[in-house]
């Protein structure tokens, strides 16, 4: 018997599936951008009135919490939460088959609320149960941990379990299956197996749709054959090619979720570009990211936007019209902002920061591609910059992946960096970034720094938040940057369009343009006011993901938006 929910006034048009949600810092169940994006995507879709459901799992150990010793060395620890405290339970339960066993799934719920009232419900799928043995209840146990066996396992909870949840709820008919990475593509599987004929790989195709975040063929999900027939079976395995999604002896998630889709969608312009060399035969749409305004504006810039600019919060394109706020006001709610942040960086990362020198902000996972450590590639030049146009001050702030050892030795490098440069440019790295973190960088530092490997970030949506803050991005052109760039007036590039790896050239083109347009203006009679208006009017009011949903919801969903 369905176990109908309260949630939802109406019938759910679309289910969307995301390995990882960020839907509060209490809920400690996502690892970084793809998550936080997830969340967005949920909170735009409750502002719009959409008739949509997400499902993801539960972790009980969250993600992680960093610690950072005085080297830079960083260890983990499980997170302390009580799933309890923040969600609420669900009757409904079913049962997935994983290494030939019946694994018993629960659910939580958590309500995301939209400006109307209108709720997405989030289902957090568990199989921390009682009845379960220890190897189940661990499958939901921690987020992007162990090995391919239990990846595998939970990637089966999540898009095998996930659509027998739906059913269960009353809500197996839902039009449309929104699989936001290839993490969840195993419920192209669970589709295309209803009834008791073969599977069929045009029922999937009818109802799925298909986000990639992935511009490098190692970023996607792959399991060996062996891994595969041992969590799903022999059968299921043999119906994993009939869908198309094992080839050559392995299962490729991104595969499977893309050919049983009818729409395919990367994250950027530039994004799709390379998903179409990657995928040839695919038709590859794009739409590019954005983030959730009300949540990534800061208190001090909302409220000059609640005076200045009413109504951004529910029309967001409505922020174009901040071209016309004084640039006084633009600096002085900055400059607001910036004290806050200097106080956060204070408590959390026990360094005491200037508020009237040139601050900039350098946050994101730390990984080898992302190469946060460009900017102190050369400490002398850097220095020399200091010398001559006045004094530079980093914050830095990200967390490497437990098994990424090339992405804690980025974060060593930085630490062994700030040491040299002691006397001469003040860093601070602050630990456990989480959303709140986040917030506090994207408004209060002065620019935006973002220096990836072309063509490896395939969106990015940090600048986003800082640009919301009317703070400008010096940032390599690659993702939506190049969407969002132009020069002098929503910030600055860093290097050209080629995709060859070259970090010196690089290097020297950052430390050039912030020597010469970057600090010689923060330090010069003109400041950055009219390029943070800019930053603001032109990037803040497109790349949100109030636009973002509009558009999912007129390409990939075919519903209509009511808000």
């Amino acid at each position: 018997m369905p176990h109908p929910e309260p949630a939802l006034v109406r019938a759910p048009r679309v289910a969307y599936f995301s390995m990882e949600i960020a839907v509060a810092d209490g809920v400690p169940t996502y690892s970084g951008g793809l998550g936080v994006l997830a969340g967005d995507h949920l909170r735009a879709a409750a502002d719009l009135g959409l008739p949509l459901v997400a499902v993801t799992l539960c972790y009980r150990n969250g993600y992680f919490l960093q610690r950072l010793d005085p080297h830079g060395r960083q260890t983990e620890a499980p997170v302390e939460w009580t799933p309890a405290t923040h969600l609420t339970p669900v009757d409904a339960r079913v049962s997935v088959e994983v290494c030939g066993h019946d694994v018993a799934v629960g659910a939580w719920r958590y309500d995301v609320v939209g400006h109307g009232g209108h709720v997405v419900p989030v289902y957090l799928l568990d199989t921390d149960l009682a009845g379960n043995d220890r190897p189940a209840r661990d499958i939901t146990d921690q987020l992007y941990a162990g090995d391919g066996l239990h990846r595998l396992s939970q990637e089966a909870v999540l898009g095998l379990g996930g659509v027998k949840l739906l059913e269960a709820l009353g809500w197996g008919d839902v039009p449309t299956l929104h699989m936001n990475e290839g993490h969840s593509s195993l419920l192209t599987l669970a589709l295309a197996h209803q009834g008791d004929g073969p599977v069929d790989p045009a029922v999937p195709r009818r109802r799925s749709v298909f986000t990639t975040h992935t511009p490098v063929p190692a970023g996607h999900d792959r399991f060996a054959e062996h891994t595969v027939r041992e969590v799903l079976g022999d059968t299921r395995t043999e119906e994993l090619a009939v869908l198309g999604g094992l080839v050559d002896g392995e299962l490729n998630m991104t595969r499977l979720g893309m050919a049983g889709s009818h729409y395919v969608n990367a994250v950027s312009l530039r994004h799709g570009d390379v998903c179409r060399d990657m995928f040839p035969g695919v038709a590859v749409d794009a739409i590019t990211n954005g983030v959730h305004a009300e949540t990534w504006v800061g208190p001090r810039m909302a409220d000059l936007l609640d005076r200045r600019v009413p109504g951004w919060r529910r029309d967001n394109a409505a922020l174009r019209y901040c071209s016309g706020i004084p640039l006084d006001e633009i600096e002085a709610t900055h400059a607001a902002a910036k004290a806050d942040m200097v106080r956060l960086v204070e408590d959390l990362a026990g360094v005491t920061l200037d508020p009237t020198v040139l601050t900039l902000g350098a946050a994101r996972r730390a990984a080898a591609y992302k190469r946060i450590d460009l900017l102190l590639r050369d400490p002398d030049r850097l220095a020399g910059i200091v010398e001559r146009t006045g004094p530079v001050q980093i914050v830095y702030s990200g967390k490497a992946h437990p098994q990424d050892e090339d992405g804690k030795a980025v974060i060593e490098r930085v630490f062994s960096a700030a040491r040299g440069l002691t006397d001469r440019v003040r860093i601070a790295y602050v630990p456990d970034y989480s959303m709140d973190v986040a917030r506090a960088l994207c408004a209060g530092s002065d620019v935006w720094v973002n220096t990836p490997e072309r063509p490896l970030e395939a969106s990015g949506t940090s600048g986003m938040k800082a640009a919301l803050n009317g703070v400008p991005s010096l940032s390599v052109l690659d993702g939506w940057w190049i969407e969002g760039h132009v020069e002098g007036v929503t910030g600055w590039s860093v290097g050209g369009l080629g995709e060859e790896r070259d970090d010196a050239a690089d290097a020297a083109d950052l430390y050039d343009t912030l020597e010469h347009d970057v600090a010689s203006r923060f330090y010069g009679h003109r400041g950055l006011a009219e390029v943070r208006r800019g930053a603001l009017a032109l990037n803040g009011s497109w790349f949100t993901t109030e636009r973002m949903v509009r558009q999912y919801a007129a390409l990939a969903y075919g519903v209509p938006v009511t808000a």
